[in-house]
């Protein structure tokens, strides 16, 4: 399989090359990325070297240098990662996101069009179907109640993916998954923000009374996922995928303390963001029934794997600090 990866710098995206270049299939592996904040060329040195490997740099909004990808590189399929993704940073600049995962996305389908690439998975997040209440849990037919300019940007491009399947008969799947975690996470994210700043020894910032409920999936669980719904997930069709963890943020915050060895006294309660929705939760029935995939990492196990990596890996932590996520750091939480 010749497979086409776009934000295969970022978390997400680095953790599914990596998985995929540990298999024994006879695959090629092209890797887009605009290395912006969040890109790190660091989370894939150890399959930098593979001569399956090749790093694309461009900017998925941009046609021509799409255009030039996905025409020389042929893919068989794109797997589509690329995007902004932290609902703090599109309240502040709703711009990026719009550009990004909306325009963005539309380029990579037109290129995709263009060239007849057969398979095509728009990877999407929880966040589109918005709050929901208790007992309730979301499953694809739930509506879109986008809270965010972050989760609309993420519901329009899901719908825009879905109509090149209706309109143009492209093979066309979406996944929309919850919470992810786990090692090489840029620390903006609650669980890397909370573990980095603990390991410090700083405050750790809590969103209103911490009460918000999210389910955790741990990052490699989301990549096997996303790799079944490659191979065998029906065109024009939208794929859940949960942890079946559900915890308030508060909680995670205090097992995070726990595993560090930090005292409860560090959290420091600031002022909710505008909009931030209560409760996320989904249900992964149709990926399970369909596929044969269910989350494999325990919560516990993964979030200790998480902090021992971070405990393990100061100088990443120093190297994606500097510069502008300490601006951005200092912009979003320094008044609240």
């Amino acid at each position: 399989m010749k497979l086409l990866v776009t934000g295969g710098a970022g978390f997400i995206g680095s953790a599914f090359i990596r998985l995929a270049l540990q298999s024994p299939e006879d695959l090629t592996l092209g890797n887009i990325d605009a290395l912006t904040y969040a890109g790190n060329l660091e989370n894939l040195a150890s399959v930098s070297a593979d001569p399956r490997y090749t790093f694309f740099k461009a900017d998925i909004a941009d046609a021509a240098a799409v255009e030039a990808v996905v025409a020389s590189f042929q893919p068989e399929a794109i797997v589509h990662f690329a995007a902004e993704s932290h609902v703090d940073r599109s309240i502040h600049s709703p711009e990026p996101v719009i550009r990004t995962n909306f325009n963005g996305t539309f380029t990579l389908l037109e290129a995709a069009r263009r060239h007849k690439t057969p398979r095509f998975v728009h990877v999407s997040t929880d966040e589109v179907y918005g709050s929901i209440d208790e007992p309730h849990e979301a499953d694809e037919h739930y509506p879109l109640r986008a809270s965010s300019p972050y989760s609309a940007s993420k519901a329009g491009s899901d719908l825009l993916a879905l109509s090149y399947f209706t309109t143009y008969k492209m093979n066309v799947s979406v996944t929309r998954a919850s919470n992810n975690y786990g090692p090489y996470q840029f620390p903006e994210k609650l669980i890397p923000l909370m573990i980095a700043n603990a390991l410090d020894g700083k405050h750790l910032p809590v969103y209103g009374d911490g009460m918000q409920i999210r389910d955790w999936l741990y990052v490699d669980d989301h990549c096997r996922a996303i790799r079944a719904v490659l191979d065998s997930g029906r065109a024009g069709e939208v794929y859940n995928i949960g942890g079946s963890r559900a915890l308030p943020n508060i909680e995670v915050v205090q097992r995070i303390l726990a595993a560090t060895g930090q005292p409860e006294s560090l959290i420091q309660y600031v002022t909710d963001r505008p909009g931030h929705d209560r409760r996320y939760a989904i249900t992964s029935d149709k990926i399970e029934r369909e596929t044969g995939w269910k989350p494999q990492v325990e919560f516990e196990a993964g979030l200790s794997e998480t902090v021992g990596w971070y405990r393990g890996n100061a100088g990443w932590i120093a190297n994606v600090r500097s510069g502008a996520y300490r601006e951005f750091y200092d912009k979003n939480y320094g008044g609240r």
